[in-house]
Formats: structure tokens, sequence, C-alpha cells
């Protein structure tokens, strides 16, 4: 089997060519019609029902979240033989980021298909699977994860929920407390993290949630996703048959690794259904307000909103499909090796890892951008509790805290590419060694007399040089250090994912005009072009705070003067290629793009 899917991290040092990359363009007819069903379940059972969820109508979401199961939306990506549609991971990321849109009742729907079915789905003992995953398919039983505890948030691994065997070898008795619950106030089954005994590490439980000793908190009042159920809960001297240890003992840790590899991946998917939802909206306004007598989407201030917004959108979503086109080809290839394929899907995410962590960073930041916009292009009804913006601003905000912050993910871009690396997986550090024992060859780029992509592609490669060549001065200067300069590797992961989004964008652009032609296709161009034009000054912003950070004299001169070169690209008129995408957008009256 010819495998061609990138290991984590290694686009830094290997070229991908457009025909071995996924674009949305490509969705197949079951694939657009299962994003239809999706689309008109939010239409007809949640969007007039939004006031009510928010106010959590006791009932409202269970309902729901099994009206979903009852269409199978709730078993997309479960395997046939559990009772689900068994579809491949580019069709469940397109199922989750139409359910993105679905503001509060997104979080829940997420929380039960992702975290709260996946733990048993990949880990679980066949007996466990067979009995209780069909259920959860079919909405008859809901589930959630608790992980979390008032002493254990980025560092689960310290959490002090115990479990201890009974004296006959039946049961765990399980004793703690958990927080920010979600779907914990109305679950029908918990999966558990707990240490067994004196065990270092974690292990994980199935739990009925109706057990003696499990109690549930009020709801939280929350500043966002209000409809949201979110509980702590408590367990006191709860029994747990012995079957229902999810994994080996201690490999709860892991479980709860991978499950979060999977839930930031997905969040990335998410946040563009919720995104498209707040660029739409902020196009119909701009096209029905008027000032000082004319449509505000005339403005060039408000089209350079809408253009963005856009621009964050689309190179938002290169990346995030061409990932995961790179996971279902890992999720094939461990098949072919003898996985079946639950373990294979939670496997094939987790070779993603550093991927995972800059898009959960990526896309909840570019949301947070676009609703922030929305509420502005809005005005005053913006902050008013009748707009939809006003309600998709506050539900952004946890993005950038869900499935880990973002500091945490930031720090982990950087480590995991290092180690990654060290690991002998890919080479990073002998063309960075190559490129600081040289650095009068770095020259600027001579763009005349190269095609559009060819220059694009010098742009990409420069990029990646770029970060190579501070990743690798950092390295050499701190050596074992580096990880505890947060600041240093923050910068690092800022100039990876620009390098990435930069790349995807430019691979879809570039199949776009195999599949449409130029002519078709100019205003991919715009959105390529200022994205890129940008990308260039946050990488030469966040590649000289980094070298200021430790380099003196003529080291960093030379240094500077490097990253200046690799960062340099062709001029943009990017007033006249946002005053273009978002004139398309306008006479769309939405975002077609």
């Amino acid at each position: 089997m010819e495998k061609k899917a990138l290991k984590s991290g290694e686009f830094l040092v290997r070229d991908t060519q457009s025909d071995d990359i996924f674009i949305p363009e490509e969705f197949n007819e079951e694939q657009r019609m299962i994003a239809s069903t999706c689309r008109d379940f939010l239409e007809t059972e949640v969007f007039p029902a939004l006031d009510r969820i928010d106010q959590q109508e006791k009932g409202l979401m269970p309902s729901l979240l099994r009206k979903a199961g009852e269409l199978g939306l709730l078993g997309i990506s479960v395997p046939e033989e559990y009772e689900g549609f068994g579809q491949d991971f580019v069709t469940t990321m397109l199922s989750s980021e139409v359910m993105g849109a679905g503001f509060s009742f997104s979080v829940a729907f997420s929380a039960h298909t992702g975290i709260g079915t996946c733990p048993l789905l990949y880990y679980g003992s066949d007996e466990l699977r067979r009995k209780y995953i069909p259920k959860m398919v079919t909405g008859e039983l809901l589930t959630a994860y608790c992980l979390t505890e008032p002493g254990a948030g980025s560092d689960a691994n310290a959490g002090k929920t115990s479990a201890t065997l009974s004296e006959d070898g039946t049961h765990y008795i399980l004793n703690g407390q958990k927080m920010w619950i979600t779907n914990g106030g109305f679950a029908d089954l918990l999966t558990v993290f707990a240490k067994i005994d004196n065990d270092r590490c974690l292990s994980a439980f199935l739990v009925d949630a109706h057990s003696p000793g499990v109690v549930r908190n009020p709801e939280e009042h929350k500043m966002g996703i209000k409809g949201s159920s979110t509980v702590q809960l408590f367990f006191n001297d709860v029994k747990v048959p012995v079957e229902n240890l999810i994994g080996e003992r201690g490999g709860g840790y892991r479980i709860a690794l991978n499950i979060l590899h999977m839930g930031r991946i997905k969040l990335g998917a998410n946040v563009l259904g919720a995104s498209r939802k707040a660029i739409d909206e902020s196009i119909r306004y701009a096209n029905e307000r008027k000032q000082f007598g004319q449509l505000i989407s005339s403005f060039g201030a408000i089209q350079h909103k809408l253009a963005e917004q856009a621009i964050r959108h689309f190179v938002t979503e290169s990346s995030v499909y061409r990932v995961s086109k790179n996971i279902d080809d890992a999720i094939h290839e461990l098949m072919h090796d003898g996985l079946d394929k639950a373990r294979a899907t939670i496997e094939g995410i987790a070779r993603y890892n550093i991927e995972a962590a800059f898009l959960k960073v990526f896309s909840s930041e570019a949301l947070d951008y676009i609703v922030d916009e929305a509420v502005q292009i809005f005005g005053g009804m913006g902050y008013s509790s009748e707009t939809l913006v006003e309600k998709s601003y506050r539900d952004s905000r946890i993005n950038r805290i869900f499935e880990g912050t973002n500091e945490i993910n930031r720090l982990l871009v950087t480590d995991l590419t290092l180690k990654h690396s060290k690991k002998g997986e890919y080479d990073l550090f002998t063309p960075a060694n190559e490129l600081l024992s040289d650095l009068q060859s770095v020259e600027y780029p001579v763009f005349e007399g190269m095609t559009y992509h060819e220059q694009k592609k010098q742009v990409v490669a420069n990029f990646k040089k770029a970060v190579l060549l501070v990743a690798g001065a950092a390295s050499s200067f701190f050596e074992r250090k580096l990880p505890f300069e947060q600041e240093i590797m923050n910068n690092l992961a800022d100039m990876i994912m620009e390098t990435y989004a930069a790349e995807s964008a430019m691979l879809r652009v570039q199949k776009l005009e195999a599949m449409k032609g130029q002519e078709n296709t100019g205003i991919y161009r715009d959105i390529l072009d200022v994205f890129m034009h940008d990308a260039a000054f946050i990488m030469l912003k966040n590649g000289t705070d980094a070298l200021q950070s430790f380099a003196q004299g003529d080291r960093l001169i030379e240094l500077e003067e490097a990253l200046r070169r690799l960062t340099h690209t062709t001029p943009v008129n990017v007033k006249e290629a946002r005053r273009r995408i978002a004139a398309r957008m306008t006479e769309d009256n939405s975002y077609r793009l």
C-alpha cells in the first residue's frame, strides 16, 4: 500500500502536492446529503427553539439529541456493526462543521458523539461496545466525559478521584468530584477518570449516572453556551462493575490524551459552522443597513471586515480538511495492518497531535475574530440579545478554553514538533543547522520570471526555512531548557501555524484552478494573496521577538537579516483584493466561497 500521508509536523521539511490533499469542493453526493440532513435538522428543530434551549427548558436538550439519534446523526462515525453509519473521518468532520452552527446544541451534540461516546468505542471491550454503543447511537443513552477536577484542569493526571477494588473483587468503589461536565445534568452514562489505589496514572471507567452515590450539582451559570448542561458531579462510594473498566488499568491518561486530540481536531470543524453562520449574518445586515444614504456594505471599512472574515474562514477550512484527509489515510494504513476501524481511527487521529493542537488554536482564534467583527458590523444592534451575533460572540469565547487552553496547545505545538524530530520521525535539525551555518547564503527571493503558483510555493518554502532558522537558533542557545522559555515556544507555535495555513490555502487554490480554470477562481487568488501578505508579517514579528530574546550583537543582526529575507513576499494591493472579496460576498448575500 502506497503511504502518502505526512507524519505529524513533517510538512515543515517535506513538500505536499495539491493532488495529495482533500478540499471541500470535492465532497461527494453522499457527503453532501449527510450535510443537508444536519442542516435541515438545525433549521427545523434547533433554530426555532434557541431561546428555550438557552433557558434550559427541562427535557428539551435530551429530546433534541434523541431526535438527532432517530435520524442517525449521532452515529455518523460509528461502525455499522454497532448500528452506526460507518462514515470516514472527512465525513465526520463535515457533519461536525454543519452542526457547529447550532450554538449550545452543537456543544451537547459534540460532547455526546465525541468525548462521550468515543472512549468506549475506541477503547472499550467488545462486550461493552455491543451493550451500550447502539443505544448511544439512537440517543436512548446520553453520555458525558468526566475528566476535569477543581485541582486538575490542564494537568489532568493530577486528579484525586479514586477507585478501590471491593473485597469480593466484583466492583470498584469510586469517590471524588468532577467539574465543568458537559451534558452532566442529564447524561445516562459517564466516562470517569480516576486512580486505582496509589497508581501514578489514571484509569477510565464507564459509570451508570443513575447509580446510588452519583450526585449532580445544579447547572452552572455561564457567559455563553447557556443552553449547554454544565454541572459538577460527586461520586460517593459509587459501585462500578469491574468489567466497566475501559482499557487497561493505568491506561486512562493515554485514553484522555487521545480523546483530547480528537476533540481538538473536531473543534476545528465545529467552529467552521459557527463562523459561517456569523459571516452570513454579517453580510445580510451589511446589505440591509443604511447610513448616510448608503448601504454600509458599500463602505470600505465594512468591506475590509467582511473580506477578512471570509479569508480567515477559507484558510481555516482549507487546513481542517487537509489534515482530515491525512487522518483518513492513516486510518486506512492502520486497518491494513490489522487494527479494527474503531481502534485505527483513534490511533490515526493521535498520529496528528501537532496539527490537532495548532488547528484548535488557529480555528478558535479565527472564530473569535469573525464574531467580534460581526458584532462591530451590527453596531449597537450587535450588542442586543435580540440578534444572533450577540449569542455567537458569547458562545465563541469558550473555544479558546475547551479541549486544553490555547496557551497549553501553543506550547504543545512547539514541544511536539521538536520531540517528533528528536525521535527520528523526520529531521528538522540538519537543515536548520545547515541554514544557521551559512546565513550569508540566504538571499531575497527573486520572483521575476516565476508563475503565480511558483511564487507562492517559494514563499511557503521560505516560511518553513524561517521556522527552522528560529527553532534551530533557539534550540542551540537554550538546549534542554527551551521548553521552559514559554514566550519563545509560543512565537514558534505561531510561525508553525501560519506556515501550515498558508501552505494549505495555497494547495487548495492550486487544486481549484486545476478543477475550474483560472478564469473562474480569481477570487481565491485574492484570498491567498491577502493571507500570505499578512502571514509574512506575523512570521517576521514572532521570529524577531524570539531572536531578540536570546541573540545579541552581530549574530542577532545576521539572524534578523536572514529572517527578513525569508519572510519577503510579492507586493499585494490588499485594499483592492479585499474589496473584490467583499463585493462577491455582498452580491451573493451570503458566504458561498
